[in-house]
């Protein structure tokens, strides 16, 4: 790992100015990527910007009938959080099987969602949620807000400051994990809500989380069909892409509920 400037601000705004001041700084949200990858030279930022003091970025409410989690909340706060239990108690279930006890103390799901690994859980509950993600300088919907691999919407000079969640009718997330790093092979998000169902599905596409709207689709209507077209798996792992061909639906039909989806 080579040196760096380490800053540590104590408010939003003395990180913005943090940000304007140090081009190519990166922000520490947890540090269960940014690190491992400082110190295997993959990112060399000249300053890093740690979150960990800003008190406002933390913790969970209910905001404007929906459900507000800051962005530097660690997993084991949203798996034990009585709020989440009570109104989202698939994404408590979520956060409690992220990793180990040491990432769930040390991860924040700000952290997980700006960084957007094709294998987190995380992007898979927003985007099926519907969720908007609250900025230090915009509010931004999940289906605009996911890119791509390790992309998002958001800018450079951007914080992610919280993430507001709409109460579904249900929400559930089942995934065929890694056994050791317990990444999702592949995940699968489902919530009921009074628009319809939403389905997202993580570590199982070209292009990091998505939507299933073929899925999405046949839950709505309640028909009988087969399993919709398997979008193009991903190819870069040692996973076949058989295994999460199969796996997804199967989880996607479990989670919704529904056993006329064949």
């Amino acid at each position: 790992m080579q040196a760096f400037d380490y800053r540590r601000p104590g408010t939003i705004n003395e990180a913005d100015l943090a940000l304007k001041a140090a081009p190519g700084a990166r922000l520490l949200a947890g540090g269960q990527t940014l690190l491992p990858t400082m110190k295997l030279r993959l990112a060399t930022p000249d300053t890093v910007i740690d979150l960990s003091a800003i008190a406002s970025l933390k913790g969970i409410a209910r905001k404007d009938g929906g459900l507000a989690i800051g962005a530097m909340t660690t997993h084991a706060t949203v798996a034990e959080s009585a709020d989440v239990k009570g109104t989202i108690p698939g994404l408590a279930a979520l956060a409690g099987g992220i990793g180990d006890p040491q990432v769930r103390h040390r991860g924040t799901i700000g952290g997980s969602v700006a960084n957007n690994d094709p294998a987190a859980d995380y992007p898979a509950a927003v985007l099926a949620l519907g969720a908007t993600l609250n900025t230090s300088k915009r509010s931004i919907k999940a289906d605009d807000f996911f890119q791509g691999l390790f992309a998002t919407a958001l800018d450079e000079n951007e914080i992610l400051t919280e993430i507001v969640f709409p109460i579904p009718q249900s929400f559930a997330y089942a995934k065929f994990d890694q056994p050791a790093s317990r990444f999702a092979i592949a995940g699968v998000a489902v919530a009921r809500t009074a628009g319809g169902v939403r389905v997202a599905v993580t570590g199982a596409g070209q292009g990091g989380v998505f939507r299933w709207t073929d899925a999405e689709r046949a839950f709505s209507a309640s028909v009988q069909r087969k399993t919709p077209p398997w979008p193009a798996p991903v190819t870069a792992t040692r996973t076949p892409p058989a295994v999460r061909a199969t796996a997804t639906p199967a989880m996607a039909k479990r989670e919704a509920g529904w056993s006329n989806f064949a």
